[in-house]
């Protein structure tokens, strides 16, 4: 490193120390002014800041005296439990996410009719404008693919003929471009991202108009295209779990304060997935694929439930793993009882464990859904009831599709575009009022000091840095 590029180092570190120890609010301050941090009460509950009419995330149901009673999950689109949608489509023999993209976009279940017209024009949309992959993904490829995505997602204004037209139709069309396109853009990024950053073969495939979204990506990453029908099923299934999770979530909500500043589409599905991104967003599958090798690693026998409690035990009391205290993929902000996304995703995961030859590591999963939440309850002794969320199954569903873990995230890209558009769509039309929350100010004024009379502030060490300091939390 050269001694100028050493000097601004030393220099940026200095003032990044000044920057932390010149910002500190002590919790008590904000017991003092009731601040609901996160938009969250004390409870977990989420401060009401708007209606919607698209998705509700049902965990707990609140009694006559204002006490939350937790009942068995239920997730809900426009209505309609998911788990019916679900079930419905096994029965069919149908793939099940265009479904859930048209529900959400237009409030209704479609007729056969209007889902074949409409999962026709899908698969028309899927190919990438002229020269975008040339000029937009492969001229600028990114190590990351969730900044790839957002990057093309920006780019794809430059090619749109009418980008600023706010009416509702306009918007609508550049959503439903931008949902059918979504899986495209993520896998030729992760072709670039192979080849310049891995150093792997690039394979680009054409997207088929006759096949599903799930049918479709699958195809499009792998360099011989083939994919089994009980693959394409499963992924499916995961697109249909994650399309939507109410609007209070943070790229939801994300969707609608950015929206409601009347800015373009681009620009507001853009900031959802910088929000995705976010490792306490949209990254916890990949923790929990981490604590999951962790414990392969220091349990010899996968089927002993003791061996793998006492494991457990040792995670939960920050002495393994990442010494966080935390277990992965157990406990959400709203399911209590259970998560519907993990149970569905579980029993169609046992299907593709047996198919893959995974059985004995899919039953080191159930043991562990099994022993998690009681060790949890015994360490830190809370009446709260925890459940096993979706990101406990999903990434070990992805690594059976031999999916990379830098595609996990992505993948919750391609499925929440859907609900993304739908919150979209609903602010423009309902919102009407940009987003502004109060923050109170807690310093006090001061007399300016001229330039000529002013000393320099000493950056301190950040351990002597006030004890207000607030320092990352567990992903919500």
């Amino acid at each position: 490193m050269s001694e100028k590029k050493i000097e601004n180092s030393t220099f940026i570190n200095k003032l990044s120390n000044l920057a932390q120890c010149n910002d500190p609010i002590s919790p008590s301050l904000y017991q003092k002014y009731d601040v609901k941090r996160g938009l969250r009460y004390a409870d977990g509950r989420g401060v009401l800041v708007g209606l919607t009419r698209i998705g509700d995330v049902v965990g707990y149901e609140i009694d006559a005296n204002g006490n939350k009673i937790a009942v068995p999950g239920r997730l809900v689109y426009r209505g309609y439990n998911v788990e019916d949608i679900v079930r419905d489509s096994e029965k069919h023999h149908q793939f099940g996410y265009e479904q859930c993209v048209y529900l959400l976009l237009f409030g209704d279940l479609p007729t056969s009719d209007q889902l074949a017209e409409f999962t026709s024009l899908l698969g028309q949309l899927r190919s990438l404008p002229h020269n975008f992959t040339e000029d937009m993904i492969m001229k600028a490829p990114s190590s990351d693919i969730m900044n790839k995505i957002a990057r093309g997602v920006l780019a794809s204004y430059s090619y749109d003929n009418d980008p600023e037209n706010r009416d509702v139709a306009n918007n609508l069309r550049q959503c439903i471009e931008l949902i059918s396109r979504f899986s495209t853009l993520t896998a030729y990024a992760f072709q670039a991202k192979r080849h310049y950053t891995d150093g792997k073969s690039m394979y680009i495939h054409n997207p088929r108009s006759s096949l599903s979204t799930a049918e479709n990506f699958l195809r499009l990453i792998r360099s011989n295209k083939r994919y089994t029908r009980l693959e394409a099923e499963i992924l499916d299934l995961s697109f249909i779990l994650h399309a939507e999770h109410g609007g209070g979530n943070n790229s939801s909500l994300t969707i609608h304060v950015v929206s409601s500043a009347d800015t373009d589409t681009y620009s507001a599905v853009a900031a959802a997935v910088g929000s995705l991104k976010g490792r306490r967003h949209g990254g916890a599958n990949i923790q929990v694929m981490d604590m999951i090798d962790d414990i392969k690693s220091h349990v010899k026998d996968w089927s002993n439930e003791n061996e793998i409690a006492e494991y457990l035990r040792k995670i939960a009391r920050k002495e393994a793993f990442d010494h966080t205290g935390l277990i992965y993929g157990q406990g959400h902000a709203v399911y209590t009882i259970s998560d519907p996304r993990a149970t569905l995703l579980r029993d169609k995961a046992e299907e593709l464990a047996r198919e893959k030859g995974c059985e004995e590591e899919f039953n080191l999963y159930r043991n562990i859904e099994k022993l998690a939440p009681h060790i949890l309850e015994e360490f830190h002794g809370s009446a709260k009831k925890i459940c096993t969320n979706v990101d406990f199954y999903s990434g070990f569903v992805y690594s059976m599709l031999n999916i990379p873990r830098e595609l996990f995230t992505p993948l919750f890209a391609i499925a929440r575009i859907a609900g993304w558009s739908a919150h979209r769509i609903e602010e423009i039309v309902a919102g009407g009022r940009i987003y502004r929350p109060a923050y109170k100010n807690i310093s006090e004024e001061r007399p300016y000091i001229p330039i000529d009379q002013r000393i320099a502030a000493e950056p301190r060490p950040l351990e002597h840095c006030d004890e207000g300091v607030v320092t990352s939390g567990p992903s919500d």
